[in-house]
């Protein structure tokens, strides 16, 4: 690893490629965060903090989708696509119906159905990140 130092700054600038390069490097089976950040000459708070900042959606911007964990599980039995479940249906039948499941983190949990709105689901994930 080369770095070139130029001027009176003695900071590195870090990219948003190179810091999820980093981060994606920590997450790997058997590596640890103090491990990468040795290889690459840098403090392992640095790491620990772009992780932090990757899982809160905060790590290049507003613009940038943050790295969220993902678990998918089987659905118990397929139901037709052609005919939309009642309001008033079971709660095992609507299970079934595409029920996604959206876990922030702090045991705060959000669950939608594949029919939501997309901006009022945006809205509403924005306000509880921010609590």
């Amino acid at each position: 690893m080369q770095v070139n130092v130029l001027g009176a700054e003695r900071r590195r600038r870090w990219g948003y490629d190179e810091k999820v390069r980093l981060i994606e490097e920590t997450l790997r089976a058997g590596e640890t965060v103090c491990g990468v950040a040795r290889r690459h000459g840098m403090a392992h708070s640095l790491l620990f903090t772009w992780r932090r900042q990757a899982r809160q959606g905060r790590l290049g911007g507003d613009s940038v989708p943050a790295l969220v964990p993902v678990e998918i599980t089987p659905v118990a039995a397929p139901i037709s696509s052609d005919a939309p479940l009642p309001a008033s249906s079971p709660p095992a039948q609507r299970a079934r119906a595409g029920i996604i499941e959206i876990e922030l983190g702090g045991g705060c949990r959000v669950r939608v159905d594949r029919d939501v709105d997309v901006e009022a689901l945006q809205r509403v994930l924005e306000l509880l990140r921010r609590r």
